[in-house]
């Protein structure tokens, strides 16, 4: 049973807009981070947030793209830039431009995988973020 409906064909996730696999790869790699922690740790919630907030937010996600980056297929590699490309009319609070458009790419590869079920895939790249 799959907890979470994904009931998109490949072509139709193929043609939403990068942004919406972003904003879906936002939760995906969010939710793996927490569980993470809190499997392996006796973290209480507020240490737990702190701790997850160094995996998600922007300069982090942009150095862990660029540890995985050899890692990636062509087809992720192109995922990836078609997410960071993407016009975001949204401004970083914290951090820079070039590492929100980075994260921006790497959530989009994120929320793409996952809503393409290419689970298997999803579960390794997500597994070398925390490596």
């Amino acid at each position: 049973m799959d907890i979470f409906e994904r009931n998109k064909d490949m072509l139709d996730v193929k043609m939403l807009s990068p942004l919406v696999w972003a904003y879906v790869g936002d939760s995906v790699y969010e939710l793996y981070i927490r569980t993470h922690l809190v499997n392996f740790s006796n973290a209480k919630p507020h240490k737990l947030h702190l701790e997850t907030i160094k995996f998600v937010k922007a300069e982090a996600q942009a150095k862990i793209l660029d540890k995985i980056w050899n890692s990636l297929t062509e087809e992720e590699q192109e995922i990836f830039k078609r997410g960071r490309n993407t016009e975001n009319h949204h401004l970083p609070k914290n951090g820079n431009v070039a590492d929100y458009s980075h994260a921006t790419g790497f959530e989009a590869l994120i929320g793409y995988l996952y809503l393409s079920k290419q689970d298997e895939r999803l579960e390794e790249i997500l597994k070398l973020c925390i490596d």
